[in-house]
C-alpha cells in the first residue's frame, strides 16, 4: 500500500509541474532552454522580435531584446560576446563593418527587406509613359542603383551588363522613350511627385509621403530581385555561433508563418518577409 501511495503522489506531482510523454518521460511545462540576447533597432526590428517572444517562450527560450539607436554598438556587443545576435542591418553594411573594424560577424539568416517602389506622380500607370517624361530617383549610389534596376525590371530602361548595384544614369544603355531621370536627395524625391510622371522611393519615404506601399506602388522589388537578396535584413552572430541552438531557434521563429503574417499585416508593404 505504501508503494501505491508513493507512486500516486509522484504521478500527481508530475502532472502538476509538467507532462508525461507516451514513453513515460517527464517534460516540464516551464522547461528553460536558456536566454537569447539580441540587439536591435527600434523599427521594425525590435517590434518583430517582441512578436516572436511568446512563440520562443513556448519553446523554452527567454528572448531579451535591447534597443539601440546607432549602427555601431549592436555589432560591438555581438563581437564582444555580450549579446548573442543582432537584427538591424543588411549584408553590404555588415561586410563593410567587418572590413573596417576587423570583426568576425556573419549572417545567420535573412528575415525581411524594405522594398523600393515606383509610385505615381502625374501619371498612374507605366503604360501612360510618353516620350521625354521625367522620373525622379534618389541620387546616392546605393539607392539610385536600386531605383534604376527597378525601372529596368519594369521595362522602362535597360542598363549595361554588370552595372548591378553600382549602376548610375551613365549605365543606361537603352532608353526607348527618352525618359529623363531626375536625381534628387532621397528625402526630396517624394516632394516633386506633382511635377514628374513617377517617383521611385524606398518604403519609409513612401510612407512619409502618404503613399500606401501595398496599395499605391505600381511596382516594387520582389524577394527574388538582386536588390532584395542583397539588402535583406539579417540576424547577425559572431562567427562560429551560426549553429547555436538558440540562434537557430530564433531564426526559425522569425521565418515562421506567424511572424510573416505579422509583418505583412503591420507594415503595409514597407517591410516584406524575405523568401530564400
Amino acid at each position: 500500500m505504501k508503494n501505491t501511495k508513493i507512486i500516486t503522489v509522484s504521478l500527481a506531482a508530475a502532472l502538476a509541474i509538467g507532462a508525461i510523454t507516451a514513453n513515460g518521460v517527464l517534460v516540464s511545462a516551464d522547461a528553460e532552454k536558456g536566454t537569447i540576447k539580441v540587439a536591435a533597432s527600434a523599427t521594425p526590428h525590435a517590434e518583430i522580435l517582441e512578436e516572436a517572444k511568446p512563440i520562443l517562450e513556448k519553446e523554452g527560450w527567454d528572448l531579451e531584446v535591447t534597443v539601440f539607436d546607432d549602427y555601431i554598438m549592436p555589432n560591438e556587443v555581438v563581437e564582444s560576446g555580450d549579446m548573442d545576435a543582432n537584427y538591424f542591418q543588411h549584408l553590404p553594411y555588415l561586410e563593410q563593418y567587418n572590413e573596417e573594424k576587423g570583426s568576425h560577424l556573419v549572417n545567420a539568416g535573412g528575415i525581411h527587406y524594405e522594398p523600393f517602389g515606383i509610385y505615381p506622380g502625374t501619371k498612374k500607370s507605366l503604360d501612360e509613359l510618353e516620350d521625354g517624361d521625367t522620373i525622379a530617383v534618389p541620387n546616392d549610389t546605393t539607392n539610385e542603383a536600386r531605383a534604376l534596376l527597378l525601372l529596368q525590371d519594369n521595362g522602362v530602361i535597360t542598363l549595361k551588363d554588370g552595372a548591378g548595384l553600382e549602376a548610375t544614369v551613365k549605365d543606361i544603355e537603352e532608353n526607348p522613350k527618352n525618359i529623363k531621370i531626375e536625381e534628387l536627395e532621397a528625402a526630396q524625391v517624394s516632394r516633386v511627385k506633382d511635377e514628374v510622371a513617377f517617383v521611385v522611393l524606398n518604403g519609409n519615404y513612401a510612407l512619409q509621403a502618404g503613399y500606401s506601399v501595398s496599395k499605391d506602388s505600381i511596382a516594387h522589388e520582389t524577394s527574388d530581385s538582386e536588390a532584395a537578396k542583397t539588402y535583406v535584413n539579417v540576424i547577425v552572430v559572431k562567427e562560429g555561433n551560426e549553429n547555436n541552438e538558440g540562434v537557430k531557434a530564433l531564426v526559425d521563429v522569425l521565418k515562421s508563418d506567424g511572424i510573416k503574417d505579422y509583418i505583412n499585416s503591420t507594415y503595409d508593404g514597407a517591410v516584406i518577409p524575405f523568401e530564400e
